[in-house]
């Protein structure tokens, strides 16, 4: 108890006993000694160090090594008068797929549900065409990606499901539509926010791709699949699902370089009947997933 009261002086002595009022970062020795000088405490001076009160009106010490923040250009390289022309006709690309994502929007409000389909169509082949521009152009950039990544949420992740609510109305529960596209919009969401952070693997998928969902519920509105409406919702909550699983899909570059017969097969059915064989491919397409993922598990 002694002890501690001493120390607990000499702390109220350099932080209160000063003439001039003022406060200090440290211990004032010289103080201590005139007003003990008879007592000397060598090896408590750690201990008062270490509850001397920092006073609330000391700004602290910024810190001495700073990190600079160093803006990142939007075109990586050389910036010719050439390559900047190359790069804004891919990003015009991606706007061009976003503009027309809301057009979809705007069509499906206004109960035009078959053209708001095309419009999703022809976002998927705009999205489809700004990536292979940017790698054939050589203008590929971390910029170009995030806005693609933006894009792709407004057309496929918003606009998709916004068409898809439209086309259902009358034939299910508005509510149980609304649940399901939804989901629809969150699971786009969340494959989106993966595939950017995620390592990247040339040959699968992880999960359904945003266009490709995007895809079969755009061309399963503009066919009009003669199915009921509670057989629609069950399949968007099926493709909802199918986008955030980590079911193994073939890439485009892989499904190129199937047999032609494969091709050939779909193309006769198309002619026969082109919804049975659209929802034949789909059903098939969904399935080879779980199919592949199957096989790598028994193979490891």
């Amino acid at each position: 108890m002694r002890r501690s009261g001493t120390i607990a002086r000499q702390v109220l002595w350099v932080r209160a006993g000063r003439p001039d009022g003022g406060l200090r970062g440290g211990v004032d020795r010289p103080l201590i000694e005139r007003r003990f000088p008879q007592r000397r405490y060598p090896r408590y001076d750690a201990e008062v160090e270490a509850i001397v009160p920092v006073s609330p009106a000391v700004a602290p010490a910024p810190p001495v090594d700073e990190a600079v923040a160093i803006s990142t250009p939007l075109l990586p390289g050389a910036r010719t008068p050439a390559r900047r022309m190359k790069f804004v006709l891919v990003n015009g690309c991606t706007l061009a797929s976003l503009t027309l994502g809301m057009l979809a929007i705007f069509l499906a409000m206004q109960g035009e549900v078959r053209p708001a389909a095309l419009c999703l169509i022809a976002c998927v082949a705009f999205d489809g065409l700004d990536g292979a521009l940017a790698r054939r152009l050589g203008v590929a950039s971390p910029f170009g990606a995030q806005m693609d990544s933006l894009a792709d949420m407004c057309s496929f992740g918003l606009a998709a499901p916004v068409v898809v609510y439209a086309s259902l109305a009358g034939s299910v529960p508005p509510a149980a539509a609304a649940v399901a596209c939804a989901l629809v919009a969150s699971c786009a969401a969340i494959r989106l926010a993966r595939f950017n952070v995620s390592p990247k693997d040339s040959r699968f998928f992880c999960g359904v791709p945003t266009t490709m969902a995007a895809a079969m519920l755009a061309l399963t509105v503009a066919i009009g699949l003669p199915v009921s409406g509670l057989v629609l919702l069950g399949g968007v909550a099926l493709l909802a699902f199918a986008m955030v699983s980590s079911f193994p899909y073939a890439k485009l570059a892989r499904l190129v370089k199937l047999p032609p017969w494969v091709w050939l097969a779909p193309l006769v059915g198309a002619l026969v009947d082109i919804r049975l064989t659209f929802a034949l491919v789909v059903v098939g397409y969904l399935l080879s997933g779980p199919v592949l993922w199957l096989r790598q598990r028994r193979t490891v």
